[in-house]
């Protein structure tokens, strides 16, 4: 727990030196919703839920690869030396999916209220839609910190980053717009348990993958 609070201090740290990384994110979820805003909000007057609902996914998850891409490319490779003789690769990999959550989880319900704020809300269950964004984000942070481990060691990693991605992360967003689309229409919370096992599955899956995988990835 020591190594795991460190660690993640010092995510919190890199991150706060390079703010304009945090406003550049912020920036591209207000410009992307003020498009949004402009291409259909005023050519009608309403915006039908189910495209306010996959929009709004949109722009998550280009939100989260766009976030989650840097989280060992701002790394040096020196730095990374000196974490190895310092630290557990588990405890790296799970301090990195533990500060990207995090991260995920507020900028995705930051992005909501300013999305709600403009396009307006049509979500009839608040607080399931609350659950499957924060179900969402700890999904896709696990996720993509894995797969950017993997891109790392690799010379073109954004690319790879693309590449990689989108094949594992389509089977959760599947998932979450199917519960995001319960929620929206206020059905029964009974109705979305199935969705909710399955989410909180996938992502202990993708986390135990994770420690598992990640120590012959560092050894590299």
């Amino acid at each position: 727990m020591q190594e795991l609070r460190t660690l993640i201090g010092k995510e919190i740290t890199l991150e706060w030196r390079q703010r304009y990384a945090l406003n550049g994110m912020l920036l591209y979820i207000v410009s992307t919703v003020f498009v949004c805003y402009l291409s259909f909000r005023l050519k009608s007057n309403q915006l039908n839920p189910l495209t306010w609902n996959t929009l709004f996914w949109i722009i998550v998850l280009f939100t989260a690869v766009s976030a989650i891409s840097k989280s060992f490319t701002q790394e040096r490779a020196g730095r990374l030396l000196y974490y190895y003789t310092l630290a557990s690769p588990r405890g790296i990999i799970l301090s990195k999916i533990l500060y990207n959550s995090g991260l995920m989880i507020v900028l995705s319900l930051a992005g909501f209220g300013f999305y709600a704020f403009v396009m307006g809300n049509p979500v009839g269950d608040i607080p399931m839609y609350l659950l499957t964004i924060v179900l969402a984000g700890i999904g896709f942070a696990s996720t993509l910190t894995m797969v950017a481990g993997i891109a790392s060691k690799a010379e073109n990693n954004a690319a790879l980053m693309s590449i990689l991605s989108f094949p594992a992360i389509i089977p959760m967003l599947l998932m979450v717009m199917k519960l995001a689309k319960n929620a929206l229409e206020g059905l029964d919370r009974s109705v979305s348990s199935e969705e909710i096992v399955v989410l909180l599955a996938l992502d202990a899956i993708v986390v135990s993958l994770s420690l598992i995988l990640f120590p012959y990835l560092w050894r590299s």
